[in-house]
């Protein structure tokens, strides 16, 4: 649903950079508030493959995490990767007590591997505080960055950490925009992470991009308590999408239906 006529795609909220590495367009611009992930994905942007996956494999030897790649999980006392918590626990501890005296970017991704969910959150004194998630730097999670990576430095793009609000484009650009989800209890609406004002302030600026002839799409979930969203989506083309989210968090509390949307000015 996303034009492939696009001069550059401009991947407003990056996150985990899902979309935009999939889009076809050369030029594009990567944004994300979050410093630590923006870093992440330039170290990937810049460095191959092999050099990653070598810095990766050094830290989990130093804090001697688990190698279930090589050694299988029986080698860890367990049948799979449900028991890899207690070998793994302390030593993920240590690494993340390290990584918030000192960050860098492998301490993070490696990190990454281990945490519950493979998720990323930070506290209110931007230390890094996923509890261990009973995984490791697995073949598949190897076999999916080194693709990821590769994807990367097939595309011209640029990184930005920046607040929306500060973000100038030209008319041609196209805006993607999957920002958090006003009113959802997601890991990053913790700490105050959307505020009203900061739906509001976005829908505004998709207005003037509309107002200037640009062209944005807008990815959300009506599912939540949201009057700005409902009012404002009637001004545009709403597009439901048939995803299913149920079985991305096992710990999920609310399982009523999601009803993803792509909101679209064209």
């Amino acid at each position: 649903m996303i034009p492939t006529d696009i001069r550059c795609f401009i991947d407003l909220f990056g996150g985990g950079f899902n979309v935009g590495i999939n889009v076809k367009c050369d030029n594009i611009i990567y944004n994300d508030y979050c410093s630590q992930v923006v870093d992440l994905l330039e170290h990937f942007y810049k460095n191959s493959p092999e050099f990653i996956h070598e810095q990766i494999i050094n830290t989990i030897a130093h804090y001697g995490l688990s190698r279930s790649d090589l050694n299988g999980y029986e080698a860890y006392g367990c049948n799979s990767n449900n028991g890899l918590g207690e070998y793994n626990k302390p030593k993920y501890f240590k690494l993340r007590e390290d990584y918030n005296k000192n960050p860098d970017w492998i301490k993070f991704y490696t990190l990454i591997t281990c945490a519950f969910s493979n998720q990323i959150r930070f506290n209110s004194k931007g230390e890094f505080n996923m509890p261990y998630g009973k995984r490791d730097y697995n073949s598949s999670l190897q076999e999916k960055l080194k693709v990821f990576v590769e994807e990367l430095h097939k595309k011209n793009i640029q990184f930005w950490n920046k607040d929306f609000r500060n973000c100038n484009f030209f008319n041609d650009d196209f805006i993607y925009c999957d920002p958090p989800y006003y009113n959802s209890v997601a890991t990053y609406n913790e700490n105050g992470g959307w505020s009203e004002k900061d739906e509001k302030d976005l829908l505004n600026f998709l207005d003037v991009v509309n107002e200037h002839n640009g062209r944005f799409a807008l990815s959300n979930n009506l599912k939540y308590d949201n009057p700005i969203l409902d009012k404002w989506k009637d001004k545009y083309n709403v597009h439901y999408l048939n995803g299913d989210y149920s079985n991305c968090n096992y710990q999920k509390k609310d399982k009523s239906k999601d009803i993803e949307v792509l909101i679209t000015n064209y």
